[in-house]
């Protein structure tokens, strides 16, 4: 179930992927969200400000590291692009942006 949640995902982000522009929503809603919706292995949920407060403080360059090359924290694992390999570093910087903005 979980793998074919992934592959619809990706396959919508594929489809979403010939705008010009990065848009961190439609990303966030077709990869991100599978697992920064429920928390999957320690994700922090978009909007809970309390989980967000200490990374975000980090800055954006730690915070796009993380995101792009992967992240072993206290609670979880971020793999690189959250998994989706296919995903250009421009969209996976918009989701970021767009979960950041949503969790201050």
């Amino acid at each position: 179930m979980k793998a074919s949640l992934r592959l619809a995902a990706g396959i919508s982000i594929c489809l979403l992927g010939g705008t010009a522009q990065a848009d961190g929503k439609a990303t966030y809603d077709g990869a991100c969200g599978v697992c920064h919706t429920a928390g999957v292995a320690g994700a922090p949920i978009v909007g809970d400000k309390e989980a967000w407060v200490e990374r975000i403080a980090q800055g954006n360059d730690v915070l796009f590291k993380h995101v792009l090359e992967g992240f072993q924290g206290k609670v979880g694992y971020m793999p690189p692009k959250g998994g989706f390999a296919h995903l250009s570093d421009d969209d996976v910087k918009a989701a970021l942006d767009y979960m950041v903005q949503s969790s201050q």
